[in-house]
């Protein structure tokens, strides 16, 4: 009897320490861990694939600009269909198209920039000249032997290992930058010719409710990118437009590649139009005065403030409806992820992250009303 009952005592605590265990994970606390492990684990998967992308963005940098690229001309290519032009007639007549625009825009730049060059030239030394003096009997002075220090170890770094090193890197960047422009080209035709087909590939193993929110994710993303691209070149026209005529009356040097850089500067929301507005607003100051310099820049800040109080709201509503703190944190990301190629593509991408997780559900079953059960 007296062992029975020993044996019914340890059974008793052994049944208990289970219970322990198993409610170790069941109660509110166990349920937050779960959660945090799971968190966890999907920080790890995004870590790891962020990763992974960086590491391929020779490829994945041109993929994302074909896409965005081939959203944008969609419009032109379903027109193009409808009346009867073959798929890959309209894909090369897009592409070849958009080729041409851009090697004209390049060529006109190239001609300005040769044009103007020597004039400018003359007008930077001549800046930097009076920057100098200004530096040395200005109000806060500065030292003859700290500029001469300065200007040495300039020489220095240009003449050192170092800058080789950096120029043959820079070689190799060229040579990446040309192969994935190659890359991008051919990706962007099959896009414009096939895109729809590639995308129906990827969804034929998804049936019913998962196929419908694959098609839905589908137009969303086109439309979505399709929108920001052209709002966003609407935008950076105006902008290129406003602040050009602006250089052109002032007789600033180099008006025609200035106003393409604020052109393309405002593809990167926020600071891009500001930044290139303030380069134009540098070299008029180098070439034409101060007094010059702060008309170019009154000019900037006004085209700036009638772009974004104005035409923004009503061109990118659709596309880009998004607080700009997502904005900031996106171009940062982006930026620290894939420089200045980063910053252009990452605004787009959360947009059309956001407006997909919009969409998610857009026809799916609906929350049943309050005080309802379901069936």
């Amino acid at each position: 009897m007296i062992f029975k009952k020993k044996s019914s005592a340890a059974q008793a605590v052994s049944s208990s320490h289970r219970l322990g265990l198993r409610e170790l994970w069941t109660d509110r606390l166990g349920s937050w861990s779960i959660r945090s492990l799971q968190v966890l684990l999907l920080l790890t998967l995004i870590s790891v694939t962020v990763f992974a992308l960086t590491q391929l963005k020779l490829v994945v940098i041109p993929v994302l600009i074909a896409l965005i690229l081939a959203a944008a001309a969609s419009p032109l290519v379903v027109w193009m269909r409808r009346h009867g032009v073959g798929r890959a007639l309209s894909a090369w007549v897009t592409l070849l198209g958009g080729i041409l625009v851009l090697g004209g825009l390049i060529t006109a730049i190239v001609f300005a920039v040769q044009d103007q060059w020597s004039d400018l030239s003359d007008s930077a030394v001549e800046g930097f000249e009076q920057l100098k003096s200004f530096a040395l009997d200005g109000p806060f002075p500065i030292d003859q032997d700290a500029l001469d220090e300065a200007w040495n170890a300039v020489v220095d770094f240009v003449t050192s290992a170092t800058f080789g090193l950096g120029a043959i890197q820079g070689v190799s960047a060229a040579a990446q930058v040309v192969t994935g422009i190659l890359l991008g080209a051919v990706i962007l035709f099959f896009f414009l010719k096939d895109g729809d087909r590639i995308w129906e590939f990827f969804l034929r193993p998804m049936t019913g409710e998962r196929r419908d929110r694959g098609h839905r994710i589908g137009h969303t993303a086109v439309r979505t990118l399709g929108g920001y691209v052209r709002g966003t070149a609407t935008v950076a026209a105006v902008d290129a437009f406003g602040i050009g005529i602006g250089l052109l009356i002032l007789q600033v040097p180099l008006a025609l590649p200035l106003a393409v850089i604020v052109f393309l500067g405002a593809f990167i929301p926020l600071v891009g139009a500001t930044v290139a507005g303030i380069l134009a607003a540098v070299v008029a100051l180098v070439t034409n005065g101060w007094v010059v310099a702060l008309i170019v820049l009154g000019i900037v800040v006004l085209v700036n403030q009638l772009e974004g109080n104005f035409l923004q709201p009503v061109v990118m509503a659709q596309s880009l409806s998004i607080h700009p703190l997502v904005i900031l944190v996106a171009l940062t990301a982006g930026t620290i992820l894939g420089g200045i190629v980063g910053a252009v593509l990452a605004v787009p991408i959360a947009a059309v992250g956001w407006a997909i997780l919009k969409t998610w559900n857009e026809n799916g079953e609906k929350p049943a009303p309050a005080g309802k059960k379901l069936k």
